[in-house]
């Protein structure tokens, strides 16, 4: 049987696959005066040149409400300042023109300057096929505060720079030529209204202000009653899709259609302002990996018909691995994201065109990004539409209140409206799995109860009450919402551990920066949080911090990260691409591979090799238990960083490529070098070769947690069996049921023994240069800050005691050490902005921290030798640099990163003491 569906419904079918696959036709023509002339851009996009002078930004803007008919009203309108806006200039030319939509400040606009207040003007027809029926006047959005005139009538007011509005005009009309006036009222920051990055005084983080219209404009045809939005929220446990149909006429009976392509696969009936399901069996279901959509069409009694779109996919969070996770679709999906800010160097706010609003968006997936954090700005409904296509997930963020003061009544007043349009606007964005009401403090007031009003509204969605709460401006945490949001710059890292509710996430991190010369917004100030000398430094760079991420993971419950930043924005220069987007400043390639390992590791199936780790029991009551080995044989006890140091270092291992396959892993005895635990008749032991099957048998294989979380290692010789505990000892076993995936799944976790090599508490030591040509020098401290010279037995004996340390149990962490100066007993080596230096113990956390080393391995190898690595500085190691001695890390921002002879420079030998 062929349904039978009216010519509406194909035409609504060809409008809506139009506007969701990007490549819409133009909109009819409206009447405009010449076109406008935009003036160079301090920087051009490769879309620069591209940009219509008559019909800018033509694709239909609205893929969530798509109608047949529509007209453009983008292009060239009359433009002038104004002291105020309470007298449009009703069929007065106006002496400047500006192409819309474009922001007045922007070189694209043809204005290129800020205007506190100012007015557009256009004529326009309606066509004639629209006679006898209602016709809307729709903007994208105007910041800030707009009035409305057609043909001399006051249409309304709206404040509000980020979300949509729209006025029916239907008896404003008349026959012929049509005048519209906007008025606009931006005061950017000297207001307390959000603005996000907007500065009048910009400069360095804070951005060229985005004045008046800067989306898109546009008129449309319909039934007297009509559909206003489509609220979807999928419901995968309930097989259908829950939808609120919003319209002008409360109760009015509507009815929708769930399509896969042109495949009608569910239908059902509800009224206008109420939810009601529609059945979607067997749902595909939308991810990063497969971002699926599904078309919606919707009709109202009386005749008006709306199309939209879809993804069917659930979001939580769950104790999985023993860890608080955000989940998508049931599973833990680690959200590996940029922060995205969303400006041009041609048009400010607003992409030039659709195809480079998309750019910004398919480069950051195709580096494997798997979410973006939309930085205190909202974009346009096709910016959504494509982070839905293309599989993104979103952090979306409320343009914040100016920073720096305490809001006003009228501020808040004015914040929570326009925050609670931003959300009930994007509740039918598919993509958007977490809502940031606000950044690093500012302009926050109340925000514990801002956090609960915002999931009043959205239950569905994770609410994040403040990323970077840790820092800045911030008020103190109210501990509520569903993330604590650390940020670190350079980073990455956390300060605080997921709880029981809330998962824990590195909010901002990174900020690496790189010069290009002829590519750099033309001002002074030039910003980043580290900068590197070249491309493949700065690729090292991020390669080396990012990879970090994998441990933060494994070992301290991170469930999500955010890099600073996907392109150069004005005096930043901390991008992937330059602001111009002409220029690659990474290798692409290694960035992406570093980022598909991490998300390996956030799935269970990439370790980070030849580093220290324990590994945790997940099962739920047992997760204070570790895997260790006594006697012998793996069982698994209760162990802590207070435990004694056999217990920890029992349950510490170093992860290896596999010994019988390098694409699995092998666990070494952190006190037993050469012992690695295997598998004997099932049971599994720490035991050294034995030749035989030996290397098969201590050979596991790393695969996604089968609990949903953590990781589970199954046998490389042994498919489907696994490393489980049961009864406190340790065996390979298939599936049982009953508590078997909890009991299979481990979290590979922070060492709880953190040194990798030892030396002897309480004796004291020398640390001499291995580097060939300086190994007469050792380590001493002269006038408080350490520095390696040319000591020997017959050196004054001041120097000698200057290079002499007592070796003391770590401050932080007695699995690592810290030094202790001979000759000024109670004062220690610790660092302080990077360089090594003696200070007195002040007992603060942050000495502590900073006066704590672990030993590791040599880097360069040899007899006696050692490495020691910054406690709280991962990756960061004692090294001698131009006589003195920092904390370095190899190929990082300072001088004294250099990778030139860093392995040497980082490897001491621990002598006897020479004072």
């Amino acid at each position: 049987m062929t349904e039978h569906r009216p010519e509406s419904w194909r035409r609504l079918l060809a409008v809506t696959t139009a506007a969701l696959t990007a490549s819409a036709g133009v909109a009819l023509a409206a009447q405009s005066p010449a076109a406008a002339a935009p003036k160079p851009p301090p920087l051009s996009t490769p879309w620069t040149g591209q940009v219509s002078t008559t019909n800018p930004l033509p694709e239909y803007p609205r893929p969530q409400l798509t109608r047949p008919d529509w007209q453009s009203l983008n292009g060239t309108w009359q433009f002038a300042g104004a002291a105020n806006i309470n007298t449009p200039p009703v069929g007065t030319t106006l002496g400047e023109e500006v192409l819309v939509p474009y922001p007045i400040e922007s070189a694209l606009s043809g204005i290129m300057r800020h205007e506190d207040y100012m007015y557009y003007r256009r004529t326009f027809t309606v066509p004639a096929a629209w006679a006898g029926r209602n016709v809307q006047l729709n903007f994208g959005a105007v910041d800030w505060q707009s009035k409305v005139w057609v043909n001399g009538t006051l249409l309304g007011t709206h404040e509000g720079g980020y979300d949509k509005f729209s006025y029916d005009v239907t008896s404003a009309l008349r026959a012929g030529s049509n005048e519209i006036i906007v008025g606009v009222w931006d005061p950017t920051n000297n207001q307390d209204i959000p603005v996000g990055k907007q500065r009048t005084n910009r400069g360095g983080i804070w951005y060229t202000p985005s004045s008046g219209i800067w989306q898109t404009v546009w008129l449309e045809p319909t039934t007297a009653q009509r559909i206003t939005r489509l609220d979807t929220t999928p419901n995968v446990a309930a097989g259908g899709l829950d939808l609120v149909v919003q319209g002008t006429q409360a109760g009015a009976s509507v009815t929708a259609q769930v399509l896969n392509g042109s495949t009608v696969v569910g239908t059902a009936s509800g009224t206008v302002g109420s939810s009601f399901r529609v059945p979607v069996p067997n749902a595909r279901l939308w991810s990063p990996d497969d971002p699926f959509l599904y078309t919606l069409r919707v009709t109202m009694a009386g005749g008006d018909a709306v199309g939209g779109y879809f993804g069917m996919r659930s979001l939580g969070k769950a104790m999985l691995g023993g860890v608080l996770r955000p989940t998508l679709n049931g599973k833990f999906v680690f959200q590996l994201g940029t922060l995205d800010q969303g400006y041009w160097p041609d048009g400010i706010s607003t992409a030039p065109t659709d195809a480079a609003l998309a750019f910004d968006l398919e480069q950051q997936k195709a580096l494997g990004f798997n979410m973006v954090r939309k930085h205190i700005k909202v974009e346009s409904d096709r910016w959504f539409y494509h982070a839905d296509r293309l599989g993104l997930m979103v952090w979306q963020d409320m343009p914040a209140l100016a920073s720096g003061r305490e809001p006003s009544t009228v501020g808040r007043q004015r914040f929570e409206k326009e925050l609670k349009e931003m959300i009930d606007e994007h509740k039918g964005i598919t993509s958007i799995v977490q809502w940031v009401p606000f950044n690093e403090g500012w302009g926050e007031y109340d925000a514990g109860r801002i956090a609960d009003l915002v999931k009043g509204w959205d239950p569905t969605r994770l609410v994040n009450h403040n990323s970077g709460s840790n820092c800045c401006d911030s008020d103190p945490d109210p501990g509520n919402g569903d993330v604590i949001d650390d940020h670190m710059y350079v980073g990455p890292g956390i300060t605080r551990a997921p709880s029981a509710t809330r998962i824990a996430v590195n909010g901002e991190y990174g900020g690496l920066g790189l010069r290009v010369s002829g590519h750099e917004w033309p001002t002074s100030g030039k910003f980043a949080y580290e900068w590197l000398p070249d491309s493949t430094a700065l690729t090292n760079r991020y390669v080396q911090i990012t990879g970090k991420l994998v441990d933060l993971i494994n070992g301290n419950g991170l469930s999500g990260s955010v890099y600073t930043e996907p392109t150069d924005v004005e005096e930043e220069l901390n991008g992937f691409f330059t602001y111009d987007r002409q220029i690659r400043k990474m290798d692409f390639a290694r960035v992406r591979e570093v980022n598909l390992r991490v998300l390996g590791a956030a799935n269970g199936t990439t370790l980070s090799t030849n580093k220290l780790a324990s590994l945790r029991v997940t099962t739920p009551g047992y997760t204070n238990r570790y895997l260790r080995h006594r006697d012998g044989a793996a069982r698994t006890d209760v162990v802590s960083t207070t435990s004694t140091t056999t217990d920890r270092q029992d349950a510490t291992f170093s992860v290896r490529p596999g010994l019988s396959n390098s694409s699995c892993y092998s666990f070494e005895s952190r006190n037993f070098p050469g012992r690695y635990l295997r598998h004997r008749a099932y049971r599994v032991y720490s035991e050294t070769n034995t030749g035989g099957t030996f290397t098969a048998d201590a050979t596991f294989c790393a695969r996604p947690g089968l609990s949903g979380g953590g990781t589970s290692l199954e046998a490389s010789n042994m498919p489907g069996y696994f490393m489980r505990h049961r009864a406190e000892e340790v065996w390979m076993d298939a599936n049982t049921g009953g508590t078997f995936n909890d009991d299979a799944t481990w979290a590979i976790s922070a060492p709880l023994w953190r040194s990798g090599a030892d030396l002897p508490i309480g004796q004291t030591r020398s640390f001499k240069v291995t580097t060939p040509g300086y190994d007469t020098r050792y380590l001493r401290h002269r006038d408080n800050l350490a520095r390696t010279d040319v000591i020997t037995t017959t050196s004054p004996a001041t120097d000698r005691a200057d290079a002499t340390f007592t070796v003391r149990a770590g401050f932080a962490d007695t699995s690592c050490y810290s030094f202790e100066s001979v000759n000024f007993p109670g004062q220690y080596l610790r660092h302080a902005n990077y360089r090594l230096q003696k200070s007195p113990n002040d007992n603060t956390t942050t000495f502590q921290q900073d006066a704590t080393f672990c030993a590791q391995p040599p880097q360069n190898g040899g007899t006696g030798n050692i490495s020691l690595e910054s406690f709280n500085y991962p990756g960061y190691y004692w090294r001698h640099y131009a006589e003195a001695v920092y904390i370095a890390t190899n190929g990082g921002g300072n001088t004294w990163d250099t990778p030139t002879s860093y392995i040497p420079d980082t490897t001491w030998n621990s002598t006897n003491p020479l004072g």
